[in-house]
C-alpha cells in the first residue's frame, strides 16, 4: 500500500460548512485536519459524548463532549467576502450534458 499524500483546499483555522449529515449547514471553524484518514475536526459540529472515568486531574469523572472528526468530502470551504460556499460546478459541462440528453430523446 502506498503512502500518497493528497492535498486538501480546506486547512487548519478555515471557516467551513457542513454540506450533509446532521449537522447540516453549521459552520465552524477547523481545528486539525488528519490527513492519512482524510477527516478534519471542527469546531462545534460533530459533538460527542465521552464518558471519563475519575482520575487525578479530573476527581469526579463524568461526561465530557467534544468535537470528533468529520470527513473531508462533507465539508465546503466559506468564502470570506460573502461567506457562501465555494461552488466547483462547470456550467459549460452542465449545458452540454442538457444538450445530449435532449438529442437522445
Amino acid at each position: 500500500m502506498t503512502n500518497k499524500m493528497t492535498k486538501f483546499k480546506i486547512k487548519t483555522g478555515d471557516t467551513v460548512q457542513v454540506i450533509t449529515g446532521d449537522n447540516k449547514g453549521t459552520e465552524g471553524k477547523v481545528l486539525k485536519i488528519f490527513k492519512d484518514k482524510n477527516k478534519a475536526v471542527v469546531e462545534g459540529v460533530n459533538m460527542v459524548k465521552k464518558h471519563t472515568k475519575p482520575s487525578a486531574k479530573n476527581p469526579q469523572g463524568g461526561i465530557i463532549e467534544k468535537e470528533a472528526p468529520i470527513h473531508i468530502s462533507n465539508l465546503s470551504l466559506l468564502t470570506k467576502k460573502e461567506k457562501q460556499p465555494e461552488l466547483d460546478i462547470n456550467w459549460k459541462v452542465v449545458k452540454k450534458w442538457d444538450f445530449l440528453k435532449n438529442q437522445m430523446k
